[in-house]
């Protein structure tokens, strides 16, 4: 059986050897190494360097186990997988931007077990494995206490590259900045996750999203005591990457709104 704690902390170490790695980069990236996979869809040497340096490490650290990452490493196994953003927030790292972090889940089986967000920008380490509380640089976190969504601060991300449901998302845009404290687009899900996980915000919401976007984030809020759901109100998040993630006392009426605007 696995020793969780101890495997987190093998984790942190690399994705903060990672975060280093990207935060040296940064200062000398230069615009003409950008590559597009798709509309509005970048990707540099530092993303694909950044996941080979965090795949070699946890293919040491875990002999056996499998990836599914951004940048290519699609090699599951049966049982452990790392499920991997090298870059999350590549948009703002190419603008100079300092909102990015590296994102990495375990999952055993259908079940995600451990998680790990480093905020680079702030130096901000979030973590959690399975049977844990959360935390960040070593202090327990918990999601905030708001009742309300009127009292509350949520965050969200604009369609950047799936416009097909553009209309419905400003619909609900336009509703919730009418009834909340505000929207926040930071534009790194795994930062708008743990920032729930924390309670800085009381919940986030997007649309179209990877996996590896939103894993470890997920499991992070899930151990700080909050909610996350698709946006049926389900439990199929990763599987459908349409995420609402809550402090757990806000989530039916959050989703009601979002459900009339965003119907199966």
């Amino acid at each position: 059986m696995l020793n969780y704690q101890e495997l987190c902390d093998e984790v942190i170490r690399i994705a903060k050897e990672a975060g280093a790695f990207i935060r040296k980069e940064s200062a000398l990236f230069q615009s003409s190494k950008i590559e597009y996979k798709g509309t509005n869809d970048m990707v540099s040497y530092v993303d694909k360097t950044s996941e080979e340096m965090i795949v070699s490490a946890l293919a040491k650290v875990l002999p056996g186990s499998g990836f599914i990452a951004e940048e290519g490493e699609h090699q599951k196994a049966e049982t452990f997988n790392w499920i991997i953003d090298p870059l999350d927030g590549t948009t703002n790292f190419i603008h100079g931007i300092p909102a990015f972090a590296v994102s990495i889940a375990l999952q055993e089986g259908d079940e995600l077990v451990l998680g790990v967000v480093y905020e680079i920008g702030k130096d901000e380490c979030f973590y959690a494995w399975k049977g844990s509380a959360a935390f960040l640089n070593g202090k327990e976190i918990k999601v905030s206490a708001s009742t309300k969504v009127a009292d509350s601060l949520l965050a969200t991300g604009f369609p950047y590259y799936d416009f097909t449901r553009k209309d419905a998302y400003m619909a609900l845009f336009g509703d919730l900045i009418q009834s909340c404290h505000g929207l926040r687009r930071i534009g790194a899900a795994s930062v708008d996750l743990v920032y729930t996980a924390c309670g800085r915000f009381d919940a986030y919401f997007e649309y179209n999203l990877k996996p590896w976007d939103i894993a470890a984030g997920m499991f992070i809020v899930q151990q700080a005591g909050g909610e996350n759901f698709d946006f049926e109100g389900g439990k199929n998040a990763l599987k459908n990457c349409d995420i609402v993630s809550t402090n757990g006392h806000i989530s039916q009426e959050l989703l009601r709104v979002i459900n009339k605007y965003f119907k199966s």
